[in-house]
């Protein structure tokens, strides 16, 4: 082997490596975009415009996830408050069951704020952590601040990253003051063109 095909060699082993650098860095961004999507299509008011109804927000979140998804709240307090849906129908109720009925008193404010991310890419699958945390408030006044750690799940299915897993814990819930918001948004027009 000559010395130029050496240097052939090392630049080929080089560039694959840092393709294969760029290819997480890549997928970590999408991976982080589809989680904080998914969080933005669950604030209330939602803030997506063209959002006719919860129906139509139900069907965006669904477009996020695999086929063969699970959504599951754990721990001591979760177990019991959310369960453990299995597969896109299932999941798809556990989201009526939230947005689809009558509530009283009526979430007014619901806004998730992502901290402490993780995200682990190996090829097509992929593990992220995070620690949120939502104010909500509600017509009668009350309102409560929530911690959530999560342990999500993702694959790249048809060059798509999808979620595979909602995996979270209670980290606390407390109460705010009643009324503890000054102002506040009947509707989202943050996206409005």
């Amino acid at each position: 082997m000559t010395t130029t095909d050496v240097s052939i060699e090392s630049m080929r082993s080089t560039l694959a490596a840092l393709a294969g650098r760029v290819e997480v860095l890549e997928a970590e961004a999408e991976i982080r975009r589809l989680q904080s999507r998914y969080m933005f299509l669950c604030d209330t008011p939602c803030p997506e415009f063209g959002v006719r109804d919860d129906p139509h927000r139900i069907d965006l979140i669904m477009d996020l996830y695999a086929d063969d998804a699970v959504w599951e709240g754990v721990g001591e307090y979760y177990d019991n408050q959310f369960g453990r849906a299995e597969g896109a129908a299932a999941i798809r109720t556990h989201f009526e069951g939230f947005w689809g009925q009558k509530q009283d008193p009526v979430l007014l404010l619901n806004a998730h704020y992502l901290t402490s991310e993780q995200i682990h890419v190996d090829g097509d699958e992929a593990t992220g952590q995070w620690i949120h945390m939502q104010p909500w408030l509600f017509s009668d006044g009350r309102s409560l601040l929530r911690s959530s750690r999560l342990n999500n799940a993702f694959r790249r299915i048809d060059g798509v990253w999808k979620i595979t897993r909602t995996r979270t814990e209670n980290v606390f819930i407390t109460p705010l003051p009643t009324h503890f918001a000054e102002s506040f948004p009947s509707a989202s027009v943050l996206m409005r063109p």
